[in-house]
């Protein structure tokens, strides 16, 4: 039993080394900004291999310089309390895993796609680390990355990480790619529907841009970007302050 006992440890002492990595990455990230997330270069080999002419945009944006109207449309689109809560919202996992599995059993033609259980915070800790792999393991590392990303970066922070690396669309990454792909101007020009029309695509980024990425995309963009410009005005790009104890 020796030998099994030494593999425990090996484990074990992969699995903190693994940790000490995410912290330190994290924490270089508070005032550095990353140069690409695992999603983008595992995306980067598919399309482009060992190639160095590689049609993959990414462009960053500061924070001050992303209009507020795109910051609610993708609140609306992905996370509308993204600045109230901890990193997870367990009650939305629960219904996501509900309605999906339900619509998963109709055989109506519904084009309408369900915002699903992950947090903005999720989303960015499988983006910047993790493989796209469905198993119990991962998800279980997603959410310790989700907390070491809540309790070591600002909102803000997340947020402005968040915006400049979520796909838009293939080989399109952040906004300021996106802004410019779509529309040919900077972020900071972007009006009110498009960035609505924007934050619609991110359920479905590649389906948004290329019809040919739609056969297994349960999503109406038109009927998505209406419901966001109907909710831009009600999410908040602060934390609510919370009411003092009398």
């Amino acid at each position: 039993m020796r030998w099994l006992s030494y593999l425990l440890k090996c484990l074990l002492g992969g699995f903190v080394a693994m940790q000490i990595y995410f912290v330190i990455q994290i924490g270089l990230w508070a005032a550095l900004d990353p140069s690409s997330t695992a999603f983008q270069r595992a995306e980067r080999w598919r399309l482009c291999g060992l190639s160095w002419s590689c049609p993959v945009q990414s462009s960053w944006v500061p924070y001050e310089k992303i209009p507020g109207n795109l910051k609610r449309a993708v609140l609306v689109s992905e996370d509308d309390i993204f600045f109230q809560h901890m990193g997870v919202r367990v009650e939305d996992m629960k219904k996501a895993w509900t309605k999906n599995s339900q619509l998963n059993q109709q055989s109506s033609k519904s084009k309408t796609a369900l915002r699903g259980g992950s947090t903005i915070t999720q989303q960015l800790a499988k983006n910047l680390f993790l493989s796209s792999e469905q198993n119990y393991f991962r998800k279980a590392q997603e959410l310790i990355i989700t907390g070491l990303l809540e309790v070591m970066l600002s909102k803000q922070r997340l947020f402005e990480i968040y915006l400049n690396s979520v796909e838009w669309g293939e080989g399109i990454f952040g906004i300021g790619a996106a802004s410019q792909h779509y529309y040919g101007i900077k972020p900071s020009l972007l009006d009110r529907e498009q960035s609505a029309a924007l934050a619609s695509a991110l359920p479905a980024p590649k389906c948004f841009d290329k019809a040919q990425y739609c056969r297994k995309a349960n999503i109406h963009f038109p009927t998505r970007q209406d419901f966001i410009l109907e909710n831009m005005d009600r999410v908040a790009l602060t934390p609510t302050p919370k009411p003092k104890a009398r």
